[in-house]
């Protein structure tokens, strides 16, 4: 099965000494290689920032 379960998080949080929030997502590994990068909500800052695929 080509679709894995990755965690994305926050990237602006830690700097704002914020507890960083995280989303579960799924992608395709052989269509998307690189790391998924989206624009979510954070509750913390209550405004959206950019979220990072981590491993």
């Amino acid at each position: 099965m080509p679709r894995e379960i990755v965690t994305l998080e926050c990237t602006e949080a830690r700097k704002e000494g914020k507890p960083p929030s995280r989303y579960m997502t799924t992608r395709n590994k052989k269509t998307q290689t690189e790391k998924i990068e989206k624009k979510k909500y954070n509750p913390f800052l209550r405004r959206h920032t950019v979220h990072k695929e981590i491993k």
